[in-house]
């Protein structure tokens, strides 16, 4: 039985619908909705609605821009010689916040996963390859994440592309900074240890 109007049960439907949201935090935020002023929920609205209706894939690295290209495909001054291959759109930004990498990106939009039922071409690794013909490229890195999905999508892209004489490489993986040994896993410290670099 629903204690509130359907109205409001409607609403706190659709923000449970959101990824990590409960129903108590989406009741929070109906409520919220309810008490703003109409300017800010018109307001809310329509910057939902601007974003389903201007958002599109860059059709380069197939990031999620206003534009096409997107900004950092069409910034002159990126390294064209490097790409970096990540599974998703929020792995740009992680990257980009960073402010260490110069060179362009290519999202895969998810990883292979058979158990899913995600197999190779139900991701943009055609669209990869296809950026790799041109001899633009000198050296890939993989930055897929460090899960299963992740290493057997590296794996998979390193057979594509090593036969193309592109440099593969692939992020490091280990401890995180402030971390301890003691609490660290068996196979972060193996991974910490395969990729150790001379000082």
């Amino acid at each position: 039985m629903s204690y509130y109007a359907p109205s409001i049960e409607k609403l706190i439907e659709s923000f449970e619908k959101l990824p990590s949201i409960g129903s108590k935090t989406a009741a929070r935020l109906a409520f919220y909705i309810l008490d703003a002023s109409e300017e800010e929920t018109n307001e809310f609205i329509q910057s939902i609605q601007n974003a389903k209706k201007n958002l599109k894939y860059c059709s380069k690295c197939y990031n999620i821009t206003d534009t096409d290209p997107c900004p950092i495909c069409s910034n002159p001054a990126r390294d064209q010689s490097t790409i970096c291959v990540v599974e998703d759109v929020r792995d740009v930004v992680a990257m980009e916040k960073t402010h260490e990498f110069k060179g362009l990106y290519h999202v895969l939009h998810g990883s292979i996963s058979p158990m899913n039922g995600v197999g190779p071409d139900d991701i943009k690794i055609k669209e990869l390859l296809a950026r790799l013909m041109d001899g633009t490229v000198k050296e890939v890195i993989l930055a897929t994440n460090p899960r299963v999905e992740g290493e057997a999508t590296a794996m998979y892209l390193s057979k594509l592309i090593k036969p193309l004489g592109i440099k593969v490489t692939r992020i490091a993986h280990g401890i995180p900074v402030g971390g301890d040994l003691e609490y660290t896993d068996e196979v972060t410290l193996s991974r910490a240890l395969e990729g150790r670099v001379q000082l």
